[in-house]
């Protein structure tokens, strides 16, 4: 009886833990885990994928909650190297994927198919990377010579201050904020989604906050070429587009015909793309913009 109530108490507590299970999501890592570590006991990645979604499944079954973060195989050498754990054991993986689901990018599991969860959990370690490489550079610039400011503290409360505006001037509705900024060697993008509270009020997530902010900052900082897009969506109206572009340490409003050029030009390639039915290519609405937060051009 007492055995029986250990188990039942076992199950009952199984599902009080939430865990996190470290997916190799390309098939290029997977084979990099498997020559390298013979304890790595996986022979395709198709099956593992399979494997790994059937536990998935199980757990969430089970009512427990499980995070699936991105397991990278030069992450994990280096984390095992500097703390001294032989790689080529699974207690070494265990570790490195509890380090990962408090450091890492991680989606939580919610009964979607893998090949649904993947492109998430790529675009959300994207997103972290771009934040982390921004960051760096933005505590690099260093202090103004001429008044000895901190220049990335102060871009970033410029920015921060350039988003509420844009925000505000956004109105109500769904929103979807894209920022690029010219860095070498590639350009930066953040993306913001607001939707409105009850209260009519833009509600963005904190953490994509946190990263378009910082990704504005940084082309505030360093006067680089950049702009900023928003697409805005109301019920029973045409989706809205307009945007501005980075200009000394403020935003310049962009022309409907510069919208449209932006929108209707392939990234990549640069070759025009037909413009989406619906949408109407529009100059932004003012921003209540006091000028510069400093009163110095850096």
């Amino acid at each position: 009886m007492a055995h029986t109530r250990h188990l039942t108490m076992r199950r009952v507590l199984r599902r009080e833990i939430a865990g996190t299970i470290g997916l190799l999501t390309d098939e290029q890592d997977f084979t990099a885990m498997r020559r390298r570590y013979r304890s790595f006991a996986f022979d395709d990645h198709a099956s593992y994928l399979r494997q790994v979604e059937t536990l998935l499944r199980t757990l969430a079954s089970q009512g427990g909650h499980t995070t699936v973060a991105l397991f990278d195989p030069e992450e994990y050498a280096e984390y095992c190297a500097e703390h001294g754990l032989d790689p080529d054991t699974p207690a070494g993986r265990t570790r490195f994927t509890a380090e990962l689901a408090a450091t890492g990018a991680t989606v939580p599991y919610d009964g979607r198919p893998l090949d649904a969860l993947v492109p998430d959990l790529v675009d959300e370690a994207v997103r972290r990377a771009t934040w982390e490489y921004a960051t760096t550079l933005l505590s690099r610039i260093g202090t103004c010579a001429s008044c000895g400011e901190d220049i990335g503290r102060a871009a970033f409360l410029r920015a921060s201050d350039l988003l509420l505006r844009v925000l505000a001037a956004a109105g109500p509705g769904e929103h979807h904020l894209v920022c690029s900024v010219s860095t070498e060697p590639e350009t930066l993008m953040a993306v913001l989604r607001t939707g409105d509270d009850r209260h009519g009020t833009p509600r963005p997530d904190e953490a994509e906050a946190l990263e378009f902010t910082t990704v504005l900052a940084l082309g505030i900082a360093l006067r680089t070429a950049g702009g900023l897009v928003v697409r805005t969506s109301t019920p029973g109206t045409s989706d809205r587009v307009y945007g501005w572009r980075l200009k000394d340490e403020g935003l310049a409003p962009l022309t409907a015909a510069e919208v449209f050029d932006a929108y209707c030009t392939d990234v990549e390639s640069g070759d025009p793309v037909p413009p989406e039915a619906g949408v109407d290519h529009c100059a932004p609405p003012d921003l209540d913009d006091g000028g510069p937060i400093t009163g110095h051009h850096h």
